[in-house]
């Protein structure tokens, strides 16, 4: 086989994305957390880029051109002795940009007070560690409790065996088992069960209330009961039906997960990125700038690059150091800006599609898709859908996120179309209103649904059902009532 080298011509097309390009998408789809922490760390890593207050910041200072930083022609080498010592004052500038000292004195009274000060919560760990340490156990069983309470999950339950603790400690699983059971004694009640028929039967014991058929129920009936199965399980114990429907509802009032009451995570609260307020007939959009670093060169360095001479290649080094991160900063402002218009664009549009939502509710709410806003702003799909992801909108109506708005349609009987989350609102109305003696079946649901004129599949429905976290029908059928004679 010969080889031979021949030359040929090709033309082909690919996107190159710029630095800025690649910063600007990166924004785009960065929540108002991470931008934070973005700007934060861009902070922090460019010396060029400062935190301006309020009152400071102005738009000429916020973008500054690279072009319209004039350099001299001739650079001299920074020596720190002399050039540029005496014109700046770095007494003032360690006094209003140096690191902040702060003291209380508790005399004073404008000192915060100890009330509003940060406490740890206490968490399922340190509650039963405290309570261990108050038990009358020595050296070896403490050693064995601890390991216990190690092992136990978010919901208080033991997720090591008996037979690892055992062989861990060095010790047989019998002493293990009866530390168990004293640790089972602690509150809340419930926990360091290994299953959730343990939990229960542990909680019925320590309640101070005897009840033998709540516990035979626990013990052999669990999964008929959570059926809801109440006949099957009378006729199996040959009980009345009162007396189970007594002790279903004594089982109900129990906690399956004890140990989330120590573990509970914090609520996480939303702050929208934009807000829609309404003035006499028309919507309002404001963007959210509160709590957003507002950014501006340093004018301390570009004094310094203007002051930059001939220097050699200190000199050199210097100034391409400093204009890089001229250039860097310029850009990141630039995209934090076009990040904001972007987003007060896409908000406009929405509002002007779904102009009858925020006028009368859900049952309102259009069917949209991302094409409908990325025509009518004159941008792309993949933009929109940056966007809006993460970002959320105060309106009048509540704080939703960007893509609530946009949602399939179902059809109507009469032709027109209705958006799907409307159809859920319907759903979740219908179910509300039910019977719970007697739920609606998905089926039932359907024709509730086609009588309101929206024609929607079975299927649909319990997809929608699961979506909003509604039980099937037989599972919520409620039997805390007084059956007749």
């Amino acid at each position: 086989m010969a080889y031979e080298l021949k030359q040929s011509l090709k033309l082909t097309q690919q996107l190159i994305m710029t630095p800025q390009l690649q910063q600007a998408i990166k924004l785009l789809q960065l929540s108002r957390l991470e931008l934070v922490d973005m700007i934060q760390q861009e902070i922090e890593e460019n010396p060029l880029l400062e935190e301006s207050a309020t009152e400071e910041y102005a738009e000429e200072e916020m973008a500054p051109e690279v072009e319209d930083v004039k350099v001299a022609e001739k650079t001299v080498e920074l020596t720190g002795e002399g050039d540029g010592k005496e014109e700046f004052d770095w007494d003032s500038y360690i006094e209003d940009y140096g690191p902040m000292r702060v003291s209380y004195d508790r005399e004073d009274d404008e000192g915060p007070s100890w009330e509003n000060m940060l406490t740890k919560k206490t968490t399922l760990t340190d509650h039963l560690i405290w309570q261990l340490s108050l038990s009358r156990l020595d050296e070896q069983y403490r050693r064995i409790g601890e390991q216990i309470i190690g092992n136990l999950d978010n919901n208080g339950y033991l997720v090591s065996t008996v037979e690892e603790i055992a062989a861990q400690e060095g010790v047989d699983a019998e002493t293990v088992e009866a530390v168990l059971r004293k640790i089972q004694e602690f509150d809340p009640p419930g926990v360091a069960a290994r299953d959730l028929k343990e939990c229960l039967l542990i909680q019925s014991k320590y309640l101070g209330v005897l009840n033998p058929l709540a516990e035979a129920i626990i013990r052999d009936h669990l999964n008929e009961m959570e059926t809801k199965n109440y006949n099957a399980i009378a006729r199996k114990m040959k009980m009345p039906l009162s007396a189970v429907l007594d002790a279903v509802l004594f089982i109900s009032n129990m906690d399956p997960k004890p140990g989330l009451l120590y573990n509970e995570d914090r609520a996480q609260y939303i702050v929208p990125d934009v807000y829609v307020f309404k003035v006499t007939d028309e919507y309002k959009i404001i963007l959210n700038d509160e709590g957003l670093p507002r950014l501006r060169i340093s004018n301390f360095y570009r004094e310094i690059l203007g002051g930059v001479g001939d220097g050699g290649s200190s000199g050199e080094e210097c100034k391409k150091y400093i204009k890089d991160r001229l250039q860097s900063a310029t850009w990141l402002i630039k995209s934090i800006q076009q990040r904001q218009r972007t987003i007060y664009k896409v908000t406009e549009s929405i509002v002007k599609f779904q102009r009858e939502f925020f006028d009368q509710g859900i049952n309102f709410l259009k069917p949209l898709v991302l094409r409908d806003v990325a025509d009518d702003v004159e941008m792309h799909e993949s933009t929109i859908s940056r966007v809006t992801t993460n970002k959320y909108v105060h309106t009048p109506r509540g704080i939703f996120e960007l893509k609530y708005f946009f949602n399939s349609s179902i059809s109507r009987t009469s032709g027109d179309f209705i958006a799907s989350k409307s159809v859920q609102a319907d759903i979740r109305k219908i179910i509300s209103m039910e019977d719970a003696r007697k739920p609606l079946s998905d089926s039932e649901i359907v024709e509730k649904l086609s009588a309101n004129g929206i024609a929607i599949a079975r299927r649909t429905v319990a997809k929608y059902r699961e979506m909003m976290g509604i039980l099937p029908s037989s599972k919520r059928k409620k039997y805390f009532f007084k059956p007749k004679a």
